[in-house]
């Protein structure tokens, strides 16, 4: 049982999380192996995240006053809370990965900067590419274009030499027949 003083400080605790985070995923990992559990909390972690199992009635006392006190106040059964404090989508996508490997973790009801999420909705940013795919990708688009003016300008200077002439300005181009 605990005293007074640590549910004080757990209540703390979740609402300081509750504050902080960019989102927050409620969900359920009552009833898998310790084995799972550590390797969803790591999953989490490594998207700057945080996974909570506690007392329903502390959750519902740490949203007292905030934007999530109704998803909280009145749950009922066994819950977490996932909190990303940077990557909602990854948090999100480890836990939508992980229920469906396994048919006790659930995705349910959730927040993305204080807008409340629908579980269908959570799903949707769970499989949204990860942070570090989406800048690959905006990195691929900044990058196409300078790629391809090297590429011309490495062409026009093979083409250069494979005519023997001086200046760019002295090639002989070929026209070719458009197909019409």
């Amino acid at each position: 049982m605990m005293t007074r003083a640590e549910k004080d400080a757990v209540i703390s605790d979740l609402r300081e999380k509750i504050e902080s985070a960019n989102a927050l995923f409620l969900t359920n990992m009552i009833g898998i192996e310790a084995n799972q559990a550590v390797d969803i909390r790591k999953k989490v972690r490594e998207s700057k995240g945080t996974v909570v199992v506690t007392r329903n009635t502390l959750f519902g006392k740490a949203s007292e006053g905030t934007y999530a006190e109704e998803l909280l106040k009145n749950l009922k059964g066994t819950n977490a809370i996932a909190f990303a404090f940077e990557d909602a989508p990854g948090v999100a996508k480890a836990i939508y990965e992980a229920s469906k490997e396994l048919d006790q973790v659930t995705i349910q009801d959730g927040y993305l900067k204080q807008k409340l999420l629908p579980s269908k909705e959570v799903e949707a940013l769970a499989k949204l590419p990860g942070r570090d795919e989406m800048l690959g990708t905006l990195l691929a688009t900044f990058n196409a274009p300078v790629s391809a003016f090297a590429r011309l300008m490495n062409s026009i200077k093979d083409e250069v030499e494979n005519q023997g002439v001086e200046k760019p300005a002295e090639l002989k181009v070929e026209e070719t027949a458009s197909a019409e």
